[in-house]
């Protein structure tokens, strides 16, 4: 065959999957139709459990040197313009303050990397430059999928060249990340179902080199990174990683308007270029089905959410790190059938969870913009009225939108096939983080008394097991049946008290993903039966 895996589309998520599996050793071939990453405003934020991911493969102090600088606040405001004192203010740490702050606490609660901002036009040619680099991966811009033909043993896609060239690539598995409208799933005949549509708005790319610098403007709003203006344009005013560029949406007729309704939101004169300027629409769809036999769909080709919440990308980024690691213990031969079919069951549900806590989030945004009166920038009784009014409902539901730690860091895999199912479990929370180790959920991060967080002791490869609170427990009959499958097998003995304390537990089986598998005090009863349904078989 031509390559082991070929990805399809190199956005975010298939450059992340194509990373991770060359990391791994896999050899995969990318394909994009575009030439070269373009400069389009699309996400504009890693959230912190991306950033953990991120941090696994080495790339997160890269992607911070990419990104914003590190002191810049994150602030959110309500505005009616960019001249006047804010409506409502939200202060979110900068990443350094974050960072600072996660370095105190040490009960779980607190993710091991804080969120950063960052473009996806930034992002890109990162992920880019680092797959390029990969003995394993080979990065191909200008080549369009075409189409797919699939056998018990192997995929084939056809493909063109931007000099109209057609060829095909034989592989044993592909990794459809391809967009909201996905050839590949399209062609796979994988439905997409929810509410379409539900608003048009139009998004614009600013160069403005001397915005950044005159905020505030006179009695305006401070330095942050979102400006909500209390209009009945659905003005949103976004600043990007370069503090040089902004993106602004609003639901207005023309492009030539968004010239005007940025001037009208700036309100002082100030030298711009439009970079781009393009209509989108309002999704939140879930894919029938994440996979077709060797063809696996991840990102935005199986969910399309509302950006409100920050879940799009991140959770594609998710996507990605659940099946390359599957499918790359699958191609060297440890990983059983169930392993591969965990990956539909396991990120569909997060799909699905994270589509809702977008809905969750608009529905809050639509509230409090819904409060909007023509007189609310009278300096009336009539127009302080429904300053005040916007202002007590927007201090509840904007905070929706910015504060989703526990979709974040708090989702767990139910009913997997892979991990210790048993009964019950914390309750699945968008807003509140509570650190749990029941199987399923992502490991808390937590210090160790080297200062150290106990993310960085865990291997990517294969399994894991701590052992917590200095037991002395015999777990050799574990390690030898997970060894017996030939999947790489790592003892890790923790002696932190915190660590235990926060774990709550002696033993914690994880997986390269840092999600548990199975947890005790004593060794399993069964290791075998826990080796099989760790390994997939």
């Amino acid at each position: 065959m031509d390559t082991e895996v070929i990805v399809v589309g190199a956005g975010p998520v298939g450059l992340t999957l194509a990373i991770d599996l060359g990391r791994r050793g896999i050899k995969c071939t990318l394909i994009e139709k575009k030439d070269a990453p373009q400069f389009l405003p699309k996400m504009e934020r890693c959230n912190a459990r991306t950033m953990e991911l991120y941090r696994r493969i080495g790339l997160a102090d890269k992607i911070r040197a990419a990104g914003l600088r590190g002191d810049v606040p994150m602030d959110v405001y309500i505005v009616l313009g960019m001249t006047e004192p804010p409506l409502l203010h939200l202060p979110y740490p900068s990443a350094d303050d974050a960072r600072r702050d996660i370095a105190k606490i040490d009960d779980g609660s607190a993710p091991c990397e804080p969120y950063q901002l960052i473009s996806q036009y930034t992002l890109e040619p990162l992920l880019k430059s680092v797959a390029e680099t990969l003995p394993s991966v080979t990065v191909r811009y200008g080549c369009e999928f075409v189409s797919l033909a699939q056998d018990a043993r192997s995929v084939t896609a056809t493909v063109q060249t931007t000099d109209g060239k057609t060829e095909t690539l034989s592989a044993q598995y592909l990794g459809g990340c391809d967009g909201g409208a996905s050839p590949v799933r399209k062609q796979l005949g994988i439905s997409l179902r929810g509410e379409g549509n539900l608003l048009e708005l139009r998004q614009a790319l600013y160069r403005c080199d001397e915005l950044f610098d005159k905020i505030p403007i006179g009695n305006g709003p401070g330095k942050g990174r979102h400006y909500h203006v209390a209009d009945n344009r659905a003005s949103f005013l976004i600043m990007q990683d370069s503090t040089k560029h902004f993106t602004l949406h609003a639901t207005v007729g023309s492009d030539e308007e968004m010239k005007t309704q940025f001037e009208t939101v700036v309100g002082i004169p100030v030298k711009y270029e439009m970079l781009s300027c393009q209509s989108w629409r309002q999704n939140l769809l879930l894919a029938d089905r994440y996979r077709d036999r060797r063809v696996f769909l991840a990102g935005d080709a199986v969910h399309l959410v509302i950006p409100t919440g920050g879940l799009g990308m991140n959770t594609g980024v998710g996507d990605a790190f659940d099946l390359s690691w599957k499918l790359a213990a699958t191609l060297r031969g440890w990983g059983g059938d169930n392993l591969l079919n965990s990956y539909e069951i396991e990120r569909r549900q997060i799909g699905e969870r994270n589509v809702g806590a977008s809905r969750y989030a608009s529905l809050g945004r639509r509230k409090w913009r819904s409060q909007y009166r023509p007189e609310i920038a009278d300096d009336t009784a009539a127009g302080q009225a429904a300053r005040d009014n916007l202002i007590r409902i927007a201090d509840v539901e904007q905070r929706k939108t910015n504060e989703m730690i526990g979709a974040e860091l708090g989702y767990r895999y139910v009913d997997s096939p892979i991990i210790d199912n048993i009964p019950g479990g914390p309750e699945h929370l968008f807003r509140e983080y509570h650190p749990t180790t029941w199987p399923g959920a992502r490991l808390p991060h937590v210090w160790m008394d080297s200062g150290e967080p106990i993310q960085d002791r865990i291997p990517i490869d294969g399994f894991t097991l701590l052992k917590l609170g200095r037991s002395k427990a015999d777990t050799r009959a574990l390690e030898s049946a997970i060894g017996g499958h030939g999947a790489p097998m790592t003892v890790l003995d923790i002696a932190d008290d915190a660590a235990r304390d926060v774990y709550g537990h002696d033993l914690i089986l994880l997986r390269p993903d840092m999600h548990v598998v199975w947890r005790g005090n004593t060794p399993p009863s069964d290791a075998a039966a826990l080796a099989a349904t760790a390994t997939g078989h």
